[in-house]
């Protein structure tokens, strides 16, 4: 948190940032002001959770390679539409098929010289993010398990940090005003920067090798949607009766 005061014995005056690169704040003998710069944030869980899931694939030949990248690929879509994810939240990421490099076929499965690869982006309520990675692992997806956690109104929770950054500077303002034995007026200006502060995706789940079936029944992963936080600072110039 940072503080800034414009004092001296003749007069209050205030030097006023640029607002949207053009405004400024005027000064003057009669633009008695406290300006105060500072900052708060505000937090709440996640609402929207984009799973990342995907799969590798192997075959000895290009042809046998994209024949079970198909059968893998085509397996996984047909699961999430049986389990009610809508095709509108689904989106391709990536997808490629290549010869493997010497270094690779170490370990890959014995024999095979071509590898596929596809991945989506599934976007679905927080609450959904366990059963909607549990579905893909099942139908093949081995290279999945990032989630980006997200909140629907975003504009609100930043306007929520804004608001308590400017609770705060007023705070600041009041106190200073007290100890100058002055009296806090109404605020003239504010600025607010707002600023996003990303949460940690779930590491992948990661495996260069097609995995065993998995006997039923296998609960989903035990996940817990993750907090999103927004800051914003704010610059507030508050007048002196």
């Amino acid at each position: 948190m940072k503080l800034r005061t414009a004092i001296n014995p003749v007069c209050f005056a205030l030097l006023a940032a640029a607002v949207a690169g053009a405004q400024t704040i005027q000064v003057g003998k009669d633009n008695r002001s406290i300006a105060i710069t500072a900052s708060d944030s505000a937090t709440v869980d996640a609402d929207i959770a984009t799973v990342e899931i995907g799969f590798i694939a192997y075959g000895a030949d290009k042809d046998a390679a994209y024949a079970e990248g198909s059968r893998v690929s085509n397996g996984i879509i047909k699961a999430l539409s049986d389990a009610g994810i809508k095709k509108d939240a689904i989106e391709s990421a990536n997808q490629s098929i290549a010869a493997l490099q010497q270094y690779e076929r170490t370990s890959a499965p014995a024999g095979m010289m071509f590898r596929v690869t596809q991945g989506w982006s599934v976007k679905a309520a927080a609450a959904e993010a366990a059963r909607v990675l549990d579905i893909a692992v099942k139908a093949g997806a081995n290279n999945s398990g990032q989630i980006n956690w997200e909140v629907k109104d975003a504009n609100a929770l930043e306007a929520q940090a804004a608001g308590k950054a400017l609770a705060r500077a007023r705070s600041i303002a009041e106190r200073m005003a007290e100890g100058l034995q002055i009296k806090l007026g109404a605020l003239i200006y504010a600025s607010n920067q707002a600023s996003g502060s990303g949460v940690r995706p779930l590491l992948m789940l990661k495996q260069e090798a097609a995995p065993a079936p998995i006997p039923d029944p296998v609960i989903p992963l035990a996940i817990s949607p993750r907090k999103v936080e927004r800051s914003a600072t704010v610059y507030a110039v508050f007048a002196i009766e």
